[in-house]
């Protein structure tokens, strides 16, 4: 594994969940770490244990991704790695109810967020041979129930990633792209929690069970797992990869949903995987 030390890895979204647990892995490795988002108080939560950088700002704002990249260079001199993490839930509806504003907040929040911040970070990332990791979702690969917004815009983080590899590789930057399934996050939180009312579940805990008993690994993941894969991504470790989207979702996207049912039904009697012949 290669090292982190004196690299300089900025985060959009680094105050809480994924980007929280990018920022203490890199920081645990010795990277220079800049946390970036519009609410402090997060963020410094996040710098008193981690040691990192604060920078309040909008990643979707042009101005304020341009002074947060001004104020990390003016502090290290250089910007070896993008992490642009921020996004939010917005979207959460069906094409045909999903009103103008909804479907601007969604764009904005997921897609804008990635595209401003990496734009304005490119020159800098260009100098320093550096990476971007773009962290989308499963819902950037799969169409979720009534939540197109959300879908149509981490669809396109996919696009955004391979495009900025296909444009900046020969000059020496790479970008690679990372698919979550369910994390335990606050945003997933919120959900679970909202989902266990719905369903008439006892807590979240619950609702987690229930949300991921299709999934092969029969469980969430958590921040940090994923915090693994974007520092692999950031990293001289991925030295070959470009355009690459990794989904860490838990074998989620490999189910034969046409064959649910018959599991469903043989739930019980399921026999134990055949063991391997010696």
């Amino acid at each position: 594994m290669t090292t982190m030390a004196d690299r300089v890895v900025a985060i959009t979204g680094g105050g809480t969940g994924i980007g929280a647990a990018v920022a203490r892995r890199y920081a645990k490795e010795g990277a220079q770490v800049v946390v970036i988002g519009r609410r402090r108080g997060p963020l410094d939560e996040v710098a008193a244990e981690s040691g990192a950088m604060v920078v309040v700002a909008d990643a979707s704002d042009r101005e304020q991704a341009d002074q947060a990249i001004v104020e990390i260079i003016d502090r290290f001199g250089r910007l070896d790695v993008m992490v642009a993490n921020a996004g939010g839930s917005h979207g959460l509806s069906p094409v045909g109810d999903l009103d103008d504003a909804e479907w601007a907040l969604s764009l904005q929040s997921n897609l804008t967020s990635a595209f401003v911040i990496c734009r304005a970070a490119l020159g800098a990332l260009v100098d320093a041979g550096g990476q971007i990791v773009i962290v989308s979702s499963l819902a950037g690969l799969f169409a979720g129930p009534n939540v197109a917004g959300y879908t149509v815009a981490k669809h396109a983080l996919a696009g955004l990633t391979r495009s900025i590899a296909r444009d900046y590789g020969p000059r020496g930057v790479r970008a690679n792209a990372v698919c979550p399934g369910w994390v335990r996050t606050p945003m997933a939180d919120a959900e679970m929690d909202e989902f266990a009312t719905v369903a008439g579940l006892t807590d979240r805990d619950e609702a987690y069970v229930r949300v991921t008993e299709d999934v092969p690994l029969r469980r969430p993941a958590e921040p940090e797992e994923i915090a693994s894969i974007v520092r692999f991504l950031g990293s001289a470790d991925s030295s070959y990869m470009t355009g690459a989207v990794l989904v860490a979702d838990g074998g989620a996207h490999m189910v034969d949903l046409p064959t649910l049912a018959f599991e469903r039904v043989g739930r019980d009697a399921v026999r134990e995987p055949a063991q391997p012949p010696r």
